[in-house]
């Protein structure tokens, strides 16, 4: 990862839309330059897309939970099945500790989130937080800096 690269993806991160021409006039680059880069990036697997930020309470779905689920023996792999088939999952990690799965999870109401987490319990055992805000939303990665 060279410098230029670490500029490209740096003004990526702040405008995913930007023409390339816009990013390489920012870069001091030439166009074809940016694009031949950018796509060496993306075949690479370093960009791995470019997403649309949607307000989850515009589309009537205001109740955020962060959910843990501990499966029961033998589970795992259900639950795995039950969290990719449920839409209002819009982020899940596997974790290590007494958890195996920690879920981002929106909602309509509580009682629609009781519903979803009851799809679950099936499975094992679910801790859930109300998100009541975000202090730190979904923000770029940090990246290094050239040199070091």
């Amino acid at each position: 990862m060279d410098e230029v690269n670490l500029r490209l993806l740096a003004e990526l991160q702040r405008d995913p839309r930007m023409s390339m021409s816009e990013l390489a006039r920012r870069v001091g680059m030439s166009a074809p330059a940016v694009t031949e880069r950018v796509q060496r990036l993306e075949a690479a697997g370093v960009i791995r897309g470019y997403r649309l930020e949607v307000d989850p309470a515009a589309l009537g779905l205001p109740v955020a939970a962060v959910v843990r689920i501990r499966p029961g023996p033998g589970q795992l792999t259900r639950v795995a099945d039950a969290i990719r088939a449920t839409p209002q999952v819009v982020e899940c990690h596997r974790v290590t500790g007494e958890d195996c799965f920690v879920l981002a999870v929106h909602a309509p109401s509580i009682p629609e989130l009781e519903s979803i987490l009851d799809v679950f319990l099936m499975y094992g055992q679910t801790t859930t937080s109300i998100v009541v805000s975000t202090p730190v939303p979904a923000r770029p990665l940090p990246l290094p800096a050239w040199g070091a």
